[in-house]
Protein backbone atom coordinates (compact mmCIF):
# COMPACT_ATOMS: atom_id res chain seq x y z
CA UNK A 1 0.00 0.00 0.00
CA UNK A 2 2.78 2.42 0.94
CA UNK A 3 4.55 1.69 -2.34
CA UNK A 4 1.35 2.41 -4.27
CA UNK A 5 0.87 5.72 -2.46
CA UNK A 6 4.46 6.73 -3.13
CA UNK A 7 4.04 5.85 -6.81
CA UNK A 8 0.88 7.97 -7.09
CA UNK A 9 2.57 10.90 -5.36
CA UNK A 10 5.54 10.59 -7.69
CA UNK A 11 3.30 10.69 -10.76
CA UNK A 12 1.44 13.73 -9.42
CA UNK A 13 4.74 15.47 -8.72
CA UNK A 14 6.00 14.81 -12.25
CA UNK A 15 2.84 16.30 -13.75
CA UNK A 16 3.12 19.28 -11.40
CA UNK A 17 6.68 19.94 -12.47
CA UNK A 18 5.73 19.61 -16.13
CA UNK A 19 2.95 22.16 -15.69
CA UNK A 20 5.27 24.56 -13.90
CA UNK A 21 7.83 24.22 -16.69
CA UNK A 22 5.46 25.61 -19.32
CA UNK A 23 6.28 29.21 -20.29
CA UNK A 24 4.12 31.74 -18.52
CA UNK A 25 3.10 35.30 -19.37
CA UNK A 26 2.76 38.24 -16.96
CA UNK A 27 -0.86 38.82 -15.92
CA UNK A 28 -2.56 41.51 -17.98
CA UNK A 29 -4.32 44.36 -16.21
CA UNK A 30 -7.73 45.59 -17.36
CA UNK A 31 -6.20 48.62 -19.08
CA UNK A 32 -3.42 46.71 -20.89
CA UNK A 33 -3.34 46.45 -24.68
CA UNK A 34 -2.89 43.26 -26.68
CA UNK A 35 -1.38 43.62 -30.16
CA UNK A 36 -2.47 40.99 -32.69
CA UNK A 37 0.40 41.11 -35.18
CA UNK A 38 0.39 39.15 -38.40
CA UNK A 39 -0.83 38.80 -41.95
CA UNK A 40 -4.26 38.26 -43.54
CA UNK A 41 -5.30 35.68 -40.94
CA UNK A 42 -4.92 38.40 -38.32
CA UNK A 43 -6.49 41.08 -40.50
CA UNK A 44 -9.49 38.82 -41.05
CA UNK A 45 -9.67 38.49 -44.80
CA UNK A 46 -12.95 36.84 -45.77
CA UNK A 47 -15.13 38.34 -43.03
CA UNK A 48 -16.29 41.69 -41.68
CA UNK A 49 -13.86 43.53 -39.33
CA UNK A 50 -15.96 42.70 -36.27
CA UNK A 51 -15.67 38.99 -37.13
CA UNK A 52 -11.85 38.95 -37.25
CA UNK A 53 -10.11 36.99 -34.52
CA UNK A 54 -8.71 40.12 -32.77
CA UNK A 55 -12.22 41.60 -32.55
CA UNK A 56 -13.64 38.36 -31.16
CA UNK A 57 -10.71 38.06 -28.74
CA UNK A 58 -11.38 41.58 -27.46
CA UNK A 59 -14.89 40.52 -26.50
CA UNK A 60 -13.69 37.33 -24.86
CA UNK A 61 -10.84 38.91 -22.90
CA UNK A 62 -12.30 42.30 -22.02
CA UNK A 63 -9.02 43.86 -23.19
CA UNK A 64 -8.18 46.34 -25.90
CA UNK A 65 -6.98 44.18 -28.80
CA UNK A 66 -5.37 46.01 -31.72
CA UNK A 67 -5.66 44.35 -35.12
CA UNK A 68 -2.24 44.88 -36.71
CA UNK A 69 -2.72 42.42 -39.56
CA UNK A 70 -1.43 43.19 -43.06
CA UNK A 71 -2.60 41.03 -45.93
CA UNK A 72 0.21 39.33 -47.84
CA UNK A 73 2.90 40.24 -45.33
CA UNK A 74 6.02 38.11 -45.02
CA UNK A 75 8.10 37.74 -41.86
CA UNK A 76 10.75 40.07 -43.30
CA UNK A 77 8.12 42.76 -43.82
CA UNK A 78 6.71 42.12 -40.37
CA UNK A 79 10.13 42.47 -38.82
CA UNK A 80 10.59 45.80 -40.60
CA UNK A 81 7.35 47.33 -39.28
CA UNK A 82 7.16 45.78 -35.80
CA UNK A 83 9.01 48.50 -33.90
CA UNK A 84 6.85 51.29 -35.30
CA UNK A 85 3.58 49.47 -34.56
CA UNK A 86 4.68 48.71 -31.00
CA UNK A 87 5.73 52.34 -30.48
CA UNK A 88 2.28 53.52 -31.53
CA UNK A 89 0.19 51.09 -29.47
CA UNK A 90 2.45 50.31 -26.47
CA UNK A 91 1.16 46.74 -25.95
CA UNK A 92 1.87 44.55 -22.96
CA UNK A 93 1.41 41.42 -25.06
CA UNK A 94 1.92 40.58 -28.74
CA UNK A 95 0.24 37.63 -30.46
CA UNK A 96 2.58 36.73 -33.32
CA UNK A 97 1.00 34.85 -36.21
CA UNK A 98 3.17 35.03 -39.31
CA UNK A 99 5.02 32.82 -41.76
CA UNK A 100 2.27 31.57 -44.04
CA UNK A 101 3.10 33.93 -46.89
CA UNK A 102 6.78 33.03 -46.65
CA UNK A 103 5.88 29.39 -47.15
CA UNK A 104 3.53 30.17 -50.03
CA UNK A 105 6.41 32.08 -51.64
CA UNK A 106 8.82 29.23 -50.88
CA UNK A 107 11.13 31.36 -48.77
CA UNK A 108 13.94 29.43 -47.02
CA UNK A 109 12.95 27.93 -43.70
CA UNK A 110 16.05 29.41 -42.09
CA UNK A 111 15.02 32.95 -43.00
CA UNK A 112 11.47 32.46 -41.73
CA UNK A 113 12.72 31.18 -38.38
CA UNK A 114 15.37 33.89 -38.16
CA UNK A 115 12.88 36.69 -38.78
CA UNK A 116 10.43 35.33 -36.23
CA UNK A 117 13.25 34.87 -33.74
CA UNK A 118 14.37 38.48 -34.16
CA UNK A 119 10.83 39.71 -33.55
CA UNK A 120 10.46 37.63 -30.41
CA UNK A 121 13.88 38.62 -29.08
CA UNK A 122 13.24 42.32 -29.63
CA UNK A 123 9.84 42.18 -27.96
CA UNK A 124 11.35 40.43 -24.96
CA UNK A 125 14.04 43.10 -24.62
CA UNK A 126 11.20 45.64 -24.50
CA UNK A 127 9.52 43.70 -21.70
CA UNK A 128 6.58 42.69 -23.87
CA UNK A 129 5.01 39.24 -23.57
CA UNK A 130 4.73 37.06 -26.67
CA UNK A 131 2.31 34.34 -27.66
CA UNK A 132 3.51 32.53 -30.79
CA UNK A 133 0.95 30.92 -33.11
CA UNK A 134 2.03 28.19 -35.53
CA UNK A 135 1.20 28.04 -39.22
CA UNK A 136 1.17 24.71 -41.08
CA UNK A 137 3.61 23.72 -43.77
CA UNK A 138 2.24 23.15 -47.25
CA UNK A 139 1.24 19.52 -47.70
CA UNK A 140 -1.50 16.98 -47.28
CA UNK A 141 -1.35 16.62 -43.50
CA UNK A 142 -1.48 20.25 -42.37
CA UNK A 143 1.11 19.95 -39.63
CA UNK A 144 2.59 22.96 -37.87
CA UNK A 145 5.97 23.92 -39.27
CA UNK A 146 8.61 22.59 -36.84
CA UNK A 147 10.48 25.85 -36.34
CA UNK A 148 7.61 27.33 -34.31
CA UNK A 149 8.11 24.81 -31.54
CA UNK A 150 11.88 25.27 -31.76
CA UNK A 151 11.47 29.05 -31.39
CA UNK A 152 9.04 28.65 -28.50
CA UNK A 153 11.58 26.46 -26.70
CA UNK A 154 14.51 28.74 -27.48
CA UNK A 155 12.81 31.92 -26.29
CA UNK A 156 10.62 30.30 -23.62
CA UNK A 157 7.34 31.69 -24.97
CA UNK A 158 3.91 30.04 -24.98
CA UNK A 159 2.92 28.39 -28.26
CA UNK A 160 -0.47 27.71 -29.80
CA UNK A 161 0.45 25.13 -32.42
CA UNK A 162 -2.78 23.25 -33.10
CA UNK A 163 -5.62 25.59 -34.05
CA UNK A 164 -4.41 27.06 -37.37
CA UNK A 165 -3.34 23.69 -38.85
CA UNK A 166 -6.65 22.20 -37.68
CA UNK A 167 -8.74 24.98 -39.23
CA UNK A 168 -6.77 24.88 -42.47
CA UNK A 169 -7.84 21.28 -42.91
CA UNK A 170 -11.56 21.95 -42.37
CA UNK A 171 -13.42 23.30 -45.39
CA UNK A 172 -16.43 24.21 -43.25
CA UNK A 173 -14.24 26.74 -41.40
CA UNK A 174 -12.86 28.48 -44.49
CA UNK A 175 -14.00 31.25 -46.82
CA UNK A 176 -11.44 30.34 -49.48
CA UNK A 177 -8.33 28.19 -49.94
CA UNK A 178 -6.32 30.12 -47.33
CA UNK A 179 -8.64 32.21 -45.16
CA UNK A 180 -11.27 31.39 -42.56
CA UNK A 181 -14.94 32.23 -42.36
CA UNK A 182 -16.61 33.79 -39.32
CA UNK A 183 -16.86 30.43 -37.58
CA UNK A 184 -13.20 29.73 -38.25
CA UNK A 185 -11.99 33.06 -36.91
CA UNK A 186 -14.14 32.61 -33.83
CA UNK A 187 -12.54 29.21 -33.23
CA UNK A 188 -9.11 30.80 -33.63
CA UNK A 189 -9.97 33.51 -31.10
CA UNK A 190 -11.32 30.93 -28.65
CA UNK A 191 -8.13 28.84 -28.89
CA UNK A 192 -5.90 31.88 -28.39
CA UNK A 193 -8.04 33.04 -25.47
CA UNK A 194 -7.69 29.60 -23.86
CA UNK A 195 -3.92 29.66 -24.35
CA UNK A 196 -3.68 33.11 -22.77
CA UNK A 197 -5.61 31.79 -19.78
CA UNK A 198 -3.38 28.72 -19.51
CA UNK A 199 -0.29 30.90 -19.74
CA UNK A 200 -1.40 33.20 -16.92
CA UNK A 201 -1.99 36.33 -19.01
CA UNK A 202 -5.75 36.30 -18.36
Amino acid sequence: MKIAVKWVLSVVWVFFLAACAKPQLPPLQAEDTILAFGDSLTLGVGVRPEQSYPAVLAGLSGRNVINAGVSGETTAQGLARLTEVVAVHQPKLVILLEGGNDMLQKRPEESIAANLGKMIAWLQTEGIGVLLVSVPQKGVWMRAAPWYEELADEYAVPLEDEIVPELMGRLTMKSDYVHFNAQGYEALAQAIFAKLQQSGAL
